[in-house]
């Protein structure tokens, strides 16, 4: 009940007056001492000059605490920042005592003032250890006794025994409520291994086995290492995971609380952390040049990439942002953390890039001088069921703004493709990929600057394997996977956004941008490390069930099509496709009868589709059918089309 009450109250009474005043009687009592030690541990001298010198040396002290302001720290948290205050403060009061004894030898302000400067010197350093000693002294005994019930659970191993390691320890060890104990840190410099940080020992990275966790009794393992390879977070971290360990990470520095870290701010690992991709470094001053006073258009705003998009220009001086989406309460979400943000330049508006006439209004009313067109139908089995939508969509939506961004002599026009274009399986890749067709030919008008981007699965995007998986293992699983050789691109959603950006900077027209992806992701591998990292085992608490290729789905994906070569571009991570001739007038003639014909809910749309695109081959689809039967109408032998359930 006591260290309850204690526990309460102390930061009720222990104010920064009391530590002021504790402060002062410490230096006090040093001074004292300091002249009792220069006359050999004996008072052999005038003490009546003592109790002359003594109030003015606390009145002193006093003015060089409140200067320096070293009475403001929290005395139960007491680190180096408040030692060095300390040390400050008893400088500054030694100055001003040697300043006004010279000055009374000078003037006589006061009688029998003069110190003689070895008791200066030795009052500064006894001061000095006896302040810093009365803190630390404090906080061991709060941590011992009035923090006396929170036992230590859990050992910790840091890895990382640089600057951000130190301060992971300090975050931890602060921490009131803390029930962890450093065993140790882990690092790769050979130079650290064995010396010891804050009575911390460095072991070697090779440390790092089940036998040495179980015999250390090792509950978790921090990384803190800023700037850390993401490749190499990962083999780390996967050589972890079918250890008995939580494996937590470090947010970077510009994450921490006003520079500041916080034990709160060290989290577990996710899924993300090993897929992130070391960032682009964009030129922003190109695209803070293109977007300088011009009115910038984004359809598909309150999506996953078209979001990010607007946030990223929201940091731009441009003129005025037009975000349009048929999603109204995402729409309304955006704009209220738009607001909070500080960003008020920017008009939402809940519209439909089919609606012609509506859109029409929109550019008449804001003149755009560039469009970011995201908007679009991205789930593939959905769209398979629904092709008459997804062309709806991705088609004629697509037309549509094109057109009216001619019509209204729009600048430059960067439309978000996809990896799914590229030799399409199913409707929605064969959507986005007659859409790019479609920029194609307008680009030939040579009136607006068409450009595509073209890139993979996005991290964390709305409907994306990562949030699916995680839903399942919260309810205790199993994870549904497709095919167990399923492999997919991922990028971030601000990677991917950048690259939008600096596509709509870059671009001259005609030319479709492709992503260096890096190394593609087995999805098996990546259910299997979520369920680990989220502390469970595979496949005893958790499993993976195999449900076969969904319609339309491909075993891996591509980026460029047969018959498609990249240029370089400035930047090594993006280049550009060049694709082979089209027939524009053609292709322009099929895509408008596709799009009347699908008006009338005609059964000719996805036939039609599939002229446009020769490549468009079904796969685990009711309309492998009509691949087989074009085959046949060709003299050729239809090709078996199996489908897995």
């Amino acid at each position: 009940m006591i260290q309850n009450y204690i526990t309460q109250n102390v930061n009720r009474f222990a104010s920064k007056w009391l530590v002021l005043g504790i402060d002062v009687l410490t230096v006090s009592v040093s001074f004292c001492l300091s002249y009792c030690i220069r006359f050999n541990l004996s008072f052999d001298f005038e003490i009546n000059w003592l109790l002359i010198q003594l109030p003015l040396v606390a009145f002193i002290s006093i003015i060089s605490f409140m200067v320096v302001g070293s009475y403001k720290g929290v005395v139960r948290h007491t680190g180096v920042r408040d030692v060095y205050n300390l040390f400050n403060a008893i400088c500054l009061s030694s100055i001003i005592m040697i300043t006004m004894v010279l000055m009374n030898k000078e003037f006589v302000f006061i009688e029998n003032f003069t110190i003689p400067l070895g008791i200066i010197v030795i009052h500064s350093l006894l001061g000095f250890i006896s302040l810093t000693a009365s803190r630390y002294i404090f906080k061991s005994l709060y941590h011992n006794y009035v923090l006396g019930d929170l036992k230590i659970s859990k050992n910790v191993l840091i890895y990382g025994a640089g600057e951000s390691g130190i301060l992971t320890h300090n975050a931890i060890t602060n921490h009131s409520k803390s029930r962890s104990r450093v065993v140790g840190y882990v690092d790769r410099d050979n130079k650290k291994t064995g010396k010891q940080i804050n009575g911390v020992k460095v072991f070697h990275k090779n440390v790092l086995t089940e036998e040495f966790i179980r015999n250390q009794n090792i509950s978790e393992v921090i990384f803190s290492i800023q700037n850390i390879d993401p490749k190499k977070l990962r083999e780390l971290v996967e050589g972890l995971v079918d250890y008995p360990v939580q494996v937590k990470i470090v947010p970077p520095v510009e994450d921490w609380i006003n520079g500041e870290l916080k034990a709160s701010q060290i989290k577990q690992v996710q899924i993300e952390d090993l897929l992130d991709r070391a960032p682009i470094n964009i030129k922003n001053q190109k695209i803070e040049k293109e977007l300088q006073n011009k009115v910038v258009l984004v359809t598909g705003a309150a999506g996953s990439i078209g979001s990010e998009i607007v946030r990223q220009i929201c940091s731009y001086q441009y003129k005025s942002l037009i975000m349009i989406d048929q999603a109204e309460s995402a729409l309304y979400d955006l704009q209220q953390e738009l607001k909070l943000n500080g960003y008020h330049n920017f008009i939402p508006i809940v519209g439909d890039i089919r609606d012609k006439n509506r859109l029409n209004a929109i550019f008449q009313e804001h003149e755009p001088d560039m469009v970011f067109h995201a908007a679009a139908y991205k789930h593939v089995p959905l769209m398979e069921y629904n092709a008459y939508e997804a062309i709806k969509i991705n088609i004629a939506g697509t037309k549509t703004v094109a057109d009216l961004a001619v019509t209204h002599n729009v600048d430059k026009f960067v439309f978000v493709s996809t990896d799914k274009a590229v030799n399409p399986t199913n409707v929605m890749g064969a959507t986005k990929r007659i859409a790019e067709m479609y920029i194609s030919c307008m680009q030939q008008e040579k009136k607006t600057k068409f450009i595509t981007t073209r890139f993979g699965n996005v991290l964390g995007s709305n409907g994306s394997v990562i949030p699916l998986f995680r839903k399942q293992i919260e309810k205790g699983g199993p994870l549904t996977l497709t095919h167990k050789d399923v492999t997919r691109y991922f990028m971030t959603i601000p990677e991917a956004s950048q690259l939008v950006l600096e596509a709509g900077a870059m671009g001259d027209g005609g030319e479709i941008f492709i992503f260096d992806m890096g190394e593609s992701v087995k999805i098996f591998d990546l259910a299997k490390n979520m369920i680990k990292l989220s502390g469970l085992r595979y496949p005893e608490e958790i499993d993976i069930k195999i449900t076969g290729l969904r319609p339309g789905e491909k075993l891996y994906e591509e980026l460029l099509a047969n018959g498609e070569n990249t240029l370089p571009t400035y930047h090594k991570k993006i280049k550009i496709s060049k694709v082979r001739d089209l027939e524009y007038a053609t292709v322009r003639s099929k895509i408008d009868e596709l799009c009347v014909t699908n008006m009338f809910f005609s059964g000719d749309t996805v036939k039609l589709m599939k002229t446009i695109v020769p490549e468009y081959v079904s796969r685990n689809s009711e309309f492998c059918a009509l691949d087989e039967k074009d085959a046949t109408e060709k003299g050729g032998k239809p090709t078996l089309k199996v489908v897995q359930s």
